[in-house]
């Protein structure tokens, strides 16, 4: 990997030298079907690039990742690929002010999901193939210049076997063998696109009338392996894809303007989705084989909506280097929610938003990698690390709170403005602002350094005076941020005062909104009012802070949280009690007590789900060893009671059975599990499909009970590429020395498996109830990853990195073997030691919650 980086002084200095005019790439990808024997699998890429010079006679290069390169001719002379290629660049020498650069290579098919990825569907032996670039994977296809703000057209043409269809950024067809495409627009190189194979394509269109007239018509696609096609339901894909383009012509008063809008849910994919403009791509899992929640749908709709609101914020206007990452993902992130709640039938994604999307934001931004907004991005490896919890849901958040603060329709405006200013071009931080201090008029600077030029969240926790007669006297709001990082922000908050109804529902009867600025801001507003039981800092989630409680408020929530009637208000206090618990602040205990007594009566699906997963993680890694089997029994016996009250045939009732999965682990649990499978054992209303069969063989697998041929057996019932991955990770989860040792070599010491495979051996390979079977691996993991990450692709790098950290080997002698490996490797990649540091902070906030669960006061 390091001859593989790029830095940003070295883009910067390409960028100020050479201007692109345009790229052809003619691909054949014939070679990816028939029997290669063991010849490694290439295709050839022939890549013309017309591109000036402001300095002729100067050195520059070009980017390719290839195996080899055949010929290389810059201004129609012949260059020895032997001389000029290292492997990733190619050194362009005495360059004219007009060039053309011809390049010829074999590139390598991926299995790793970056570049172009070769799939081979177990149930039928088809193959698909699929690219994705980003940050800087194009040059593992074509030659290039791989940085953002060269943007050039684009002219593809493909060679592929006869019964494939082909894709790409532009309308394509098929003459004479060969596929041609239209086109593009002026683009940047990680953000085209092309899919081939036989996949099932579905076909609609929009159409609309614009502003002045001219109607716009746009052809929609949908695409997925042929495997899937019978759960494929396209027409809500189009439905949701059609109301967000009526969302962003609404509002963005710029027609889409990459013609086509095709849509390719493949296989092996490593992202949740990518915006290639004209031909975006998603993870295949969007296609659900069984019966799933309507926070699925919901999490689908939010992911097509977010990568079409990237075809204006990133796609039509890119950032110059990924510093400036935020300019497309923390918009992206926002009009996803945005657009979501306003346009589509999920009128309650902001309490998905507050309870689901900011959590990974608050996490992040406690960790000792967090960053600003906009960041500092040295190179390729921190711009890959980069696409985390700040740049995308803090960033998001903070749009949010910037809607408050400049009003909504200022932010849209500036939004309109800056489309057309900056149309096919690239910008920076500046450029944004500018055009929101014209719509709004408030400081944009001063704000920019508050929010966007600053790392850390703030807490914010609610002070209340009484008077004699019960009333407040005085109530203020009191701020506070983290010693690293002291930035006291300015806040545009709502303070919601609660109490019970005359049913027993906690309900607001009071509120203000107010500018908190300072450690101390008291609310005049609320000053005789009655006295509240509970006061919700942040009510209505308009800003980004971690929420804290005053005493009697924690009392109430202990009480009573189930009885408050507002969705997002209980979201809210969800999030902040966990973040309690994270803070080492609220014993973990505490938190699984409430979600047993509180999650039954929780309406919105979304936070039902998150709260289960939090309460697996509490009992995880924050609960005290010795209370863990008391939890676990506990999370059990309330899971399977639950899952037998719920409705029949509810989602809520899937959501309790997939829960009870997760934590079963008596005999008697295993038991029902098996029962459930075998059709003895009935719950009223619960359909056990093939995504939940699987689901209960895992705990089966982990515990001994399904051994390796009821795998086998499970397999043979559902030999497919989803029943294969299922099938790996449970059996990497078998309660065996030699199974572990197995599944370790397979990932860290061969590089025979796929990503979807790798991500699958390390998910069954680390059990919590398998701590002792894990602990010899502690000591091998630091001896390992340097050299993992040295030999392997960034992706499976940090997938071995994050997933095999001993994080379960949770005692102070492993916080010691990190502080020890980082001390020893300061020369490190410094990606790969923000890995590392992070995992490592992971685990001292679990050994401070667990001697906080424990009621150590020290």
């Amino acid at each position: 990997m390091p001859g593989e980086n790029l830095s940003r002084d070295e883009a910067q200095e390409r960028a100020a030298l050479l201007s692109v005019d345009g790229y052809e790439v003619s691909l054949d990808l014939r070679s990816a079907v028939g029997d290669r024997g063991d010849e490694p699998r290439t295709f050839r890429s022939v890549t013309t690039i017309r591109f000036r010079c402001a300095d002729p006679g100067a050195t520059s290069f070009a980017d390719l990742i290839a195996p080899s390169v055949t010929s290389v001719s810059l201004n129609g002379k012949d260059l020895d690929p032997r001389a000029v290629f290292d492997g990733s660049r190619i050194v362009l020498e005495d360059l004219a002010a007009e060039n053309e650069l011809v390049v010829d290579a074999q590139c390598a098919y991926s299995r790793t999901g970056e570049g172009m990825h070769r799939f081979v569907d177990p149930e039928d032996g088809e193959v698909y193939l699929y690219t994705q670039y980003e940050p800087a994977d194009s040059r593992r296809v074509f030659a290039g210049f791989e940085q953002p703000d060269l943007k050039a057209p684009f002219r593809f043409e493909v060679r592929a076997p006869e019964d494939w269809v082909v894709w790409s950024n532009g309308v394509g067809e098929r003459t004479d063998g060969v596929w041609r495409f239209a086109e593009t627009k002026p683009i940047s190189t990680y953000i085209t696109a092309v899919v081939a194979g036989p996949y099932h394509y579905v076909t609609d269109s929009y159409e609309r009338v614009l502003g002045d007239g001219t109607r716009l018509e746009i052809p929609l696609g949908a695409m997925c392996r042929k495997g899937l096609a019978p759960y494929f339901d396209s027409d809500d894909v189009f439905e949701i894809t059609k109301q967000g383009l009526d969302f962003f012509h609404d509002h963005f008063d710029y027609p889409y303007p990459f013609g086509k809008y095709d849509q390719a849910f493949v296989p092996e994919y490593n992202l949740g989705a990518m915006e290639n403009p004209g031909l975006v791509t998603f993870r295949e899992e969007f296609i659900f084989r069984g019966k799933v929640t309507r926070a699925s749908y919901e999490r689908r709709a939010n992911v097509i909506l977010h990568e079409m609101a990237h075809m204006w914020f990133g796609d039509l206007v890119t950032m110059v280097w990924w510093d400036d990452l935020w300019l497309k993902e923390s918009f992206a992130d926002f009009m996803g929610s945005f657009s979501m709640v306003e346009a589509t039938r999920f009128t309650n994604g902001w309490v998905t938003f507050a309870n689901n999307r900011k959590s990974w934001a608050y996490r992040a931004d406690q960790l000792p990698s967090t960053h600003p907004v906009t960041a500092d991005i040295r190179d390729l490896e921190d711009a890959k690390l980069n696409f985390d919890g700040i740049t995308y849901a803090k960033g998001a958040s903070v749009l949010k709170q910037l809607v408050a603060y400049v009003g909504r329709e200022a932010f849209l405006e500036g939004a309109r403005r800056y489309f057309k200013r900056n149309a096919y071009g690239n910008t920076r931080l500046g450029d944004l602002l500018s055009v929101l201090e014209e719509t709004s008029g408030r400081d944009m600077p001063a704000w920019s350094r508050a929010w966007l030029e600053t790392a850390g969240v703030n807490s914010l926790t609610p002070q209340v005076l009484l008077d004699a007669e019960g009333r407040i006297d005085e109530l203020a709001v009191v701020q506070e941020a983290a010693e690293s990082h002291p930035e006291l922000r300015p806040h545009r908050v709502a303070i919601g005062l609660y109490r019970r109804g005359g049913a027993g529902a906690l309900e607001r009867y009071a509120r203000a909104e107010v500018d908190v600025v300072g450690a101390r801001t008291v609310v005049a507003e609320l000053a005789g009012a009655e006295a509240p039981e509970l006061v919700l800092v942040n009510d209505d989630d308009l800003t980004y802070c971690k929420i804290r409680f005053d005493a009697g408020s924690l009392d109430t929530l202990r009480a009573a949280l189930g009885d408050i009637s507002d969705p997002l208000a209980r979201a809210l206090c969800w999030s902040a009690l966990w973040n309690l618990t994270r803070d080492a602040l609220l014993p973990a205990r505490d938190f699984v007590d409430l979600v047993l007594r509180f999650a039954g009566r929780e309406s919105d699906i979304g936070v039902l789900q998150m709260l289960h997963a939090w309460a697996n993680s509490a009992l995880t890694f924050y609960a005290a060893p010795e209370w863990r089997e008391t939890g676990g029994r506990l999370l059990a016996e309330g899971a399977l009671r639950e899952l037998r009250a719920a409705e029949p045939g509810s989602q809520h009732q899937l959501t309790w059975a997939r829960f009870f999965a997760a934590v079963a682990s008596s005999e008697a649990d295993l038991g029902v599990l098996q029962g459930l499978l075998a059709g003895t054992e009935k719950v009223d209303g619960l359909e056990v499909d093939q995504e939940l069969r699987w689901a209960f063989l895992e705990p089966l697998a982990t515990y001994g009970v399904a051994g390796e041929g009821i795998l086998a057996a499970e397999l043979a019932r559902d030999d497919t590429a989803s029943g294969k991955r299922h099938q790996v990770r449970c059996l990497a989860a078998r309660p065996s020395a030699a199974v572990k040792a197995q599944a370790w070599a397979s990932v860290v010491e061969s590089d025979v498996l796929s990503n979807a495979l790798v991500e699958a051996t390390i998910a069954g390979f680390a059990r919590p109830s398998q701590r002792e079977l894990a602990a010899p691996y502690a000591e091998r993991y630091f001896e390992v990853i340097e050299r993992v990450w040295a030999e392997r692709s960034i992706q499976i790098g940090m997938d071995v990195v994050r997933g095999l950290f001993p994080s379960l080997q949770d005692s102070p002698a492993t916080l010691e073997a990190t502080d020890a490996w980082l001390a020893a490797h300061e020369g490190a990649a410094p990606a790969l030691r923000r890995l590392v540091v992070e995992a490592r902070d992971d685990l001292a906030r679990a050994l401070r919650a667990q001697a906080c669960d424990a009621g150590d006061k020290e």
